[in-house]
C-alpha cells in the first residue's frame, strides 16, 4: 500500500531537514543556560558590598576577607580556557550540567562556612567548576544558532556580562540587610535546580567526542593552571604590595612570564593541544580578542571607578552606591537590543568604533571631577559609557566569531571570555595603581606648597588660631590633621580624574584599533551539521 493510500492520520511525520531548527527547544535550553552564566558572573561581584559582615561572620582579618574574591577569580581563569577542551570531549549539556551542578553545592557549601579557611577553600572549588558556564553559552550562541540569529544571542549574552558585575553589589547589600550574608550563596540554589532540570531536558545541542580523552595534555593543563593562576594573583594583589616592591609578587611575575612561554610552545607543537591557538591566524579574532580585552576594562573598571569614589569620598553607603549605579545598567539595558538592530544592518567595525568613542567620552566626562559628584553628575557619565560599551561589546563579539570556522568556536568561546576578564583584570589592577600613585603625587605637591608658604600656610594660621579660641589643647596639631584631611581628599579626588581619563584614551585607542579588522564574512555550518 502506497503513502497516497494511507489515511491523513496514518502518513509518515515529514523528517526536519538538516537545517531546520527546533525553536522551542533552543529557546528553553539556551534561556537556562545564559541564567546559569548570570549566576556565575553575578557571584564575582555579589560579596562586594557585604565584605565587613562576613568578616565578621566567620572571624577574619582585613586581609584574609579580600580573599573571598580573589580565591573565585584565579580558578575560574583556569577553568574558562579549559572548558572548550571538556565541551568538545563530553557534550556541552554533559559539561554545562556537571558545572551547574558543582556550583550550587559549593553555593551550599560557602553559605554555611565557619571559618575564613573553609570559606576560601569553597569560594575557590565554586570559581572553579561553575567557571565553565560562562563559555558555554558564547559557545552556543556561535554553533546552535544560524548566522542571522546570532547578533540576537550575542545581545543576550551581552546584557548579562554588563548587567551581572553592575548589579552585584547592589543586589549582595540588600540580601545581607535583609536576610544575613549567608543567603549571598543560598540564592543561587532555587535558579540553580531550575537551570539543571530545563538544560538536562533541552540543552542537548551536540555530541561530545571521546576518542579526544587520548594523549590528554597533562603538562599543558599544569603550565597552563600555573601560568594563569599566577598572572591572575599578580594583577589582583600587586597594587596592594606596591608590586616589585614585594618579593611574592615579583617571583610569580618571572612565573607567569617562564610558564606563559611554555604553555605558549606546548599548545603549538603537541598533536592534542587543551587550547587550540589557531583561531589567532584569524586576524578578526586577534584584532577582536584585544578589543574584548579592553571593553572588558572599560566594564570593569568603570564599576570599579564609580563604587570607590562614591564611598571614599562621597561617603555613599553600599544601597547608596547602588541607586546611583543604577544608571548605568539601565542605559546598558535599552541599548541592548537597538545595538543589536544597528549591528545587524551595517558593518559591525563602525558600530564598534563608535562605541568605543562614546565609552571614552563617557569616562573623559569625569576628568573634571570634584568631591561634590554624585548622582546627577554621574548620570550623564554612566549614560554615555553604557551606551558605548553595550554596543561596542555586541560589535566585537560579531567581529571576533564571525569569520571563524565552526570547529573553532568552542575553544574561540574560552579565550574570548578569558581575555575579557584578564582585561578587566589588568585595567583594574592599572587603575588602582594609577589612584595609589596619583594620590600620594598630588597630596606630597600640596604639603610642600604648605611648608613653602603661600595661601595653604596662611589657611592653616587662620584654623590654628580658630582652633584655640575654641580651646582646642593643640591647636597647631589639630590645624595640621584638619589640613592633612582636606589635602589628602583633594589629592583623591585628582588622582580619580586621571583614572576616569586613563579609561578613557584607552578606549580612545581601542576605537582607532577597530577599524583595523576585516569586513565580516560569515562561514555557514557545514550542511551536515544538524541542529
Amino acid at each position: 500500500m502506497t503513502d497516497a493510500a494511507l489515511p491523513a492520520s496514518a502518513k509518515p511525520a515529514p523528517a526536519k531537514t538538516a537545517g531546520e531548527v527546533d525553536w522551542t527547544k533552543l529557546f528553553l535550553g539556551f534561556g537556562a543556560m545564559v541564567i546559569g552564566q548570570f549566576m556565575a558572573i553575578l557571584d564575582i561581584q555579589i560579596v562586594a558590598a557585604s565584605l565587613p559582615q562576613i568578616q565578621a561572620g566567620v572571624g577574619a582579618s582585613a586581609d584574609q576577607v579580600s580573599w573571598i574574591q580573589t580565591a573565585y577569580l584565579i580558578p575560574e581563569v583556569v577553568m574558562i580556557p579549559l572548558s572548550g577542551y571538556l565541551s568538545r570531549l563530553w557534550g556541552t549539556q554533559r559539561l554545562y550540567m556537571a558545572s551547574c551542578l558543582g556550583f550550587i553545592l559549593m553555593s551550599v557549601a560557602t553559605g554555611l562556612s565557619s571559618s575564613i579557611d573553609m570559606m576560601i577553600l569553597t569560594r575557590a572549588l565554586q570559581g572553579f567548576i561553575g567557571g565553565a558556564m560562562i563559555p558555554t553559552v558564547f559557545a552556543v550562541a556561535f554553533t546552535a544558532f544560524p548566522p542571522e540569529r546570532r547578533i540576537t544571542a550575542s545581545v543576550i549574552m551581552g546584557l548579562i556580562v554588563t548587567l551581572a558585575p553592575t548589579v552585584g553589589p547592589t543586589l549582595g547589600g540588600h540580601l545581607t540587610e535583609w536576610l544575613s550574608w549567608r543567603w549571598l550563596f543560598f540564592i543561587n540554589v532555587p535558579p540553580g535546580i531550575l537551570v539543571l532540570f530545563a538544560v538536562a531536558k533541552w540543552g542537548d545541542f551536540d555530541k561530545g567526542d571521546p576518542s579526544l580523552a587520548k594523549g590528554f595534555d597533562w603538562s599543558g593543563l599544569a603550565f597552563m593552571a600555573v601560568f594563569l593562576m599566577s598572572m591572575q594573583y599578580v594583577l589582583e594583589e600587586g597594587a596592594k604590595e606596591n608590586w616589585f616592591e614585594d618579593d611574592l609578587i615579583l617571583g610569580l611575575t618571572v612565573v607567569t612570564v617562564v610558564t606563559g612561554v611554555v604553555f605558549i610552545w606546548r599548545q603549538l607543537t603537541y598533536r592534542n593541544p587543551i587550547v587550540e591557538l589557531k583561531a589567532f591566524a584569524n586576524r578578526n579574532f586577534s584584532i577582536g580578542v584585544m578589543m574584548t580585552a579592553i571593553s572588558g576594562a572599560s566594564l570593569f573598571g568603570g564599576t570599579f571607578l564609580l563604587p570607590q569614589f562614591l564611598s571614599r569620598v562621597r561617603g555613599y553607603s553600599a544601597s547608596e552606591v547602588g541607586t546611583t549605579m543604577v544608571v548605568s545598567g539601565l542605559s546598558m539595558f535599552a541599548t541592548g537590543p537597538i545595538a543589536g538592530r544597528i549591528v545587524r544592518k551595517v558593518d559591525p567595525r563602525i558600530p564598534m568604533c563608535i562605541g568605543f568613542l562614546l565609552a571614552g567620552w563617557g569616562m573623559y566626562m569625569a576628568h573634571g571631577v570634584t568631591k561634590n559628584w554624585g548622582f546627577w553628575e554621574f548620570a550623564g557619565v554612566q549614560a554615555c559609557r553604557g551606551v558605548g560599551v553595550m554596543i561596542a561589546m555586541i560589535a566585537t563579539q560579531q567581529i571576533t566569531m564571525s569569520t571563524l570556522p565552526q570547529h573553532m568556536v568552542k575553544n574561540a568561546s574560552g579565550l574570548v571570555n578569558l581575555s575579557r576578564n584578564t582585561g578587566g583584570a589588568i585595567g583594574l589592577a592599572l587603575l588602582a595603581t594609577s589612584i595609589t600613585q596619583q594620590t600620594a603625587l598630588y597630596f606630597g605637591d600640596m604639603s610642600s606648597k604648605v611648608a613653602n608658604g603661600g595661601e595653604a600656610a596662611t589657611m592653616m594660621a587662620g584654623l590654628a588660631a580658630r582652633m584655640q579660641q575654641l580651646g582646642v589643647s593643640d591647636p597647631d596639631g589639630a590645624a595640621r590633621k584638619a589640613i592633612g584631611n582636606m589635602m589628602n581628599q583633594q589629592a583623591t579626588v585628582l588622582a580619580f580624574g586621571d583614572s576616569f581619563t586613563l579609561l578613557a584614551y584607552g578606549c580612545f585607542v581601542a576605537a582607532a584599533v577597530s577599524l583595523l579588522a576585516a569586513p565580516p564574512k560569515v562561514i555557514p555550518p557545514p550542511p551536515s551539521d544538524a541542529h
